[in-house]
């Protein structure tokens, strides 16, 4: 378990997740949301994780896995109506699955990426 890249990977989504969701949210009516945030959320959560492969070089298929994985900790709060319920716990997962594929990278498992 690569720590370093943990802590970064899990920082980079959050700031990166942030910054779309105020910049989608300052430019779009509610209704967008209601509507489209099926959509929207999980596409600014990979979008953001993308981001975070890039800047650790780290795979993007593998980061992308990492980060469907972690995001499934989200649909109970969307179920339960508390939407940010479970980003903490998905950041984590997100982190830690990012320190791992690093780990597996350095180890020779996992080729880097170019």
């Amino acid at each position: 378990m690569d720590r370093s890249v943990a802590w970064r990977a899990a920082l980079l989504l959050a700031l990166c997740v942030a910054a779309l969701a105020v910049a989608l949210g300052a430019s779009l009516p509610r209704t967008f949301f209601e509507d489209w945030g099926w959509a929207a959320g999980p596409g600014a959560w990979a979008l953001s994780a993308l981001v975070a492969a890039a800047v650790l070089r780290l795979p993007p298929f593998a980061v992308l896995i990492g980060a469907a994985l972690s995001g499934l900790p989200m649909l109970l709060g969307v179920a339960t109506g508390v939407h940010w319920l479970g980003a903490p716990l998905g950041l984590a997962i997100f982190g830690l699955w990012c320190g791992r594929l690093s780990a597996r990278r350095a180890a020779g498992g996992i080729p880097a990426v170019a």
